[in-house]
């Protein structure tokens, strides 16, 4: 059966609208197309399992970029209810032919219906490297997706665009097709186009399977319509598969092929969606470069502008884009650029001026030649980061309405660029502000990354980026498995991870997290989890690991209004478990471990001085002492636990010179003397540069190796002195320089005292100390 495309015959029954999928120019001829025509039915491409929330498109309230997301309703039985759910967008601009197409239906209550396999077949597929056997009529056929090996199925615009003398098929559809403002004669040329490519692909490897298997779907809809009795329908269709729409087999052939396919429940909704996601840059399969720059050329069309109006409100955007990053961009030069693009254009031979030209001219009269600004406005023009809106009454899953109310409540709104949000927990909007944003963290939605609060006092400053991703609408879905409120799926979510995780560190940072989400159920049931974890728990560097996230809860869970003192008996326990314990843990370390014991030494000690609890710090400094005397100790934990000890003046100066003289003495291998070195001096020169003694018990332990082991200890000293600050290693350096190897400061001491002179000053000292002549 033989259809036609040609728009201009009204006794044709079929009219085949090859399209890209986003595209002005495409977009625009559908349109005209469809006025001219005045079809009794439009069958376009896309998923036939939404026809329910179609009608949704031409609510007021629909603003694109949006798509269609279809999902798995429920997992298959016998798989578990927390798998993730396979799902697909649809995206659609304003300047999608299809959305153009869709809309014109609905708005003029002409029949629409989409016309592609369904995602109820599609998303239970097999992937291309899935051997399992289907136990179908056509098994043989879909046990291999495999895509052929053909270079023109891959990017056919590639081979038009050679053919007429580009190198990029972008820029040549862009050129032919999207800077059309008619467009009637169109389709006619592209499947003229498609029919010769499609022909030598078809040469070179059979179509793929699954282009077979939705190809055969899209007939038996226009043969449906058909049966339906419309006499004139329109078919909005990818133009790949225009050939194969318009010169059908028998339909016994199509049936045989779709007969038995496997088939899941699916659901169907609409979600907001960006440009960003639109461009093939987000690694959409049908993405384009530049969605920004089409939306333009969509909006200065549909205004009626011409050619030299758009590019001169390009340029005005780009100016008005600069002049907001503080650069120079005034209007004498973005007439200049406009006619510089023009005259590019003119030279290129083409009518007028397209991205590269305005580009170019961008770069040369508004840039000055610098292509920095060129990332700013590819990013906020070309690509565009612009979010849209579907109506309140779409159907969603209940657990992405509670975050849609909460983030209405909390004046929190979605938005597709980053921006950062610094957070006063000591409000309360501010603070529900925070739960929200770590609720969803524990459900998988990080629609916040919290960062570094730099320069701000206090601790109760956070400070998160935020971005939302369309993903995240699929998050959410996934999560509805865990409650249909964002409190209560977040505690269930946290409460299933405290009942698989038998890791002592994970669960207190799952208490941490919970803390901060405010989850008071799930923390009492981590509470539970730890007490019985910490019991069976005898690995003292777990011990270490998850004392530091419970001092945090400690010390600043007041900070959050939660109340942090059940964990305090959890704490005391770990520490004095951690005192008795460490000794042991610390024998016999090879050089690896050594390392990682030191930083759990480090950790471990800044939690203890957080916690501010006299008797755990006697404890911990009663380990840290036996730790400096055991005999065999590995170097770099003995230096760290003196530095320690130093630091907290338990030891004075001339004690850790003595115990430094006794750890670089000739009797000690140079090796095991090295790394003392490295634990007691790593991360702060100071120390060295103004304690006298220690400077000359380490220059004279470096003065007295022999020439063949200053060598091999080379390496283990320049790690240690690359810790230090640059001023400090060159202060350093510079008494070397200097021959200065212990240098001593004394003060020039005069003996010589005018006795009549000091004491005529001693009655002003005694007022002014408010001191009496007897005291």
């Amino acid at each position: 059966m033989t259809v036609a495309s040609d728009i201009h015959n009204p006794q044709s029954a079929i009219h085949i609208l090859g399209i890209r999928h986003h595209g002005p120019g495409s977009a625009r001829s559908v349109r005209h197309a469809l006025e001219a025509l005045q079809p009794d039915a439009i069958l376009v491409e896309g998923p036939p399992d939404a026809e329910d929330v179609l009608p949704l498109l031409a609510h007021s309230a629909m603003q694109p970029p949006v798509a269609l997301l279809v999902y798995e309703a429920e997992p298959p039985k016998g798989e578990s209810e927390q798998r993730p759910r396979k799902s697909v967008f649809y995206p659609f601009a304003v300047f999608s032919p299809e959305w153009q197409a869709l809309h014109f239906g609905l708005t003029r209550n002409i029949p629409v219906h989409f016309m592609d396999l369904p995602q109820a077949h599609q998303l239970v597929l097999p992937e291309p490297d899935d051997r399992r056997p289907l136990t179908t009529d056509n098994s043989t056929l879909i046990s291999n997706l495999q895509p052929p090996a053909s270079d023109i199925r891959h990017d056919p615009l590639k081979w038009l665009a050679e053919a007429a003398g580009y190198s990029d098929g972008e820029r040549w559809w862009e050129r032919m097709v999207e800077q059309r403002r008619d467009g009637t004669d169109l389709f006619a040329a592209i499947l003229e186009a498609m029919v010769a490519l499609r022909a030598e692909a078809d040469a070179q490897a059979p179509p793929a399977p699954a282009e077979q298997l939705r190809e055969a779907y899209m007939r038996q809809t226009i043969r449906a319509a058909q049966r339906e009795g419309f006499e004139c329908i329109a078919v909005v269709c990818g133009a790949w598969h225009a050939p194969a729409l318009a010169d059908m087999p028998p339909a016994q052939s199509d049936a045989g092929l779709l007969k038995g396919l496997p088939k899941i429940k699916v659901q169907t909704t609409w979600t907001p969606w960006t440009y960003g996601r639109l461009s093939w840059a987000s690694g959409y399969g049908a993405g384009i470069g530049s969605p920004g720059w089409y939306h333009h050329l969509w909006q200065t069309g549909e205004a009626g502008l011409t050619s030299t109006q758009a590019a001169i409100a390009w340029m005005t955007r780009v100016a008005r884009l600069l002049r907001g990053a503080d650069l120079d961009a005034s209007s004498a030069s973005v007439i200049e650029a406009v006619r510089l693009a023009e005259a590019l254009a003119a030279l290129r031979g083409h009518p007028l001026p397209g991205l590269d030209e305005l580009t170019e001219a961008t770069l040369t009269v508004l840039c000055f030649g610098d292509s920095a600004p060129l990332r700013l406005i590819h990013d906020q023009l070309i690509v565009s980061e612009t979010l849209g809106h579907v109506p309140d009454d779409a159907p969603t899953p209940p657990l992405a309405q509670d975050v849609a109310r909460e983030q209405k409540r909390l004046r929190l709104p979605p938005e597709a660029t980053q921006r950062l949000l610094d957070l006063d927990l000591r409000k309360p909007n501010d603070l529900d502000r925070s739960h929200l944003l770590h609720r969803l963290d524990l459900l998988g939605v990080p629609w916040g990354k919290a960062e570094r609060a730099a320069g701000k006092s206090g601790t109760f400053h956070e400070v998160w980026r935020l971005q939302w991703q369309p993903e995240f609408a699929v998050a959410l879905i996934e999560a509805g498995v865990w409650g249909n409120s964002v409190y209560g799926a977040a505690t269930a979510r946290a409460r299933e991870a405290a009942d698989r995780s038998l890791d002592l560190p994970a669960l207190t940072h799952l208490m941490d997290r919970a803390l901060w989400a405010d989850l008071p159920d799930a923390v009492a049931h981590l509470m539970d989890r730890l007490q019985a974890q910490t019991a069976l728990a005898s690995d003292v560097s777990h011990l270490m690991d998850a004392l530091p996230p419970l001092a945090n809860i400690l010390r600043y869970g007041n900070v959050r209004q939660t109340d942090a003192s059940m964990v305090s008996h959890v704490v005391d326990g770990l520490v004095a478990r951690i005192c008795i314990g460490l000794p042991g843990a610390c024998a016999s370390l090879n050089d690896e471990a050594a390392v990682a014991m030191v930083e759990r030494v480090i950790a471990t000690n800044g939690a203890i001085v957080l916690l501010q609890n006299d008797e755990h710090v006697a404890a911990w400094q009663t380990a840290l002492r036996q730790m400096t005397d055991m005999q065999g100790q590995h170097g770099l934990v003995a230096g760290r636990c003196c530095r320690l000890l130093l630091d907290a003046g338990v030891f004075v100066s001339d004690e850790a010179s003595r115990r430094m003289g006794l750890a670089l003495s000739t009797a000690v291998d140079p090796p095991h003397a090295a790394a003392w070195v490295e634990g007691f001096l790593k991360g702060s020169g100071l120390l060295l540069l103004h304690d006298e003694a220690l400077w000359q018990v380490l220059d004279e332990w470096v003065m007295a190796l022999a020439g063949e082991t200053f060598t091999a200890l080379l390496p283990l000293l320049r790690r240690t002195f690359s810790t230090f600050a640059a001023p400090e290693r060159r202060q350093m350096g510079e008494r070397v320089k200097h021959g200065v190897s212990h240098p001593t400061i004394r003060a020039a001491v005069s003996t010589d005292f005018d006795v009549a002179r000091a004491e005529a000053v001693l009655p002003l000292v005694v007022q002014l100390l408010g001191m009496t002549k007897d005291e």
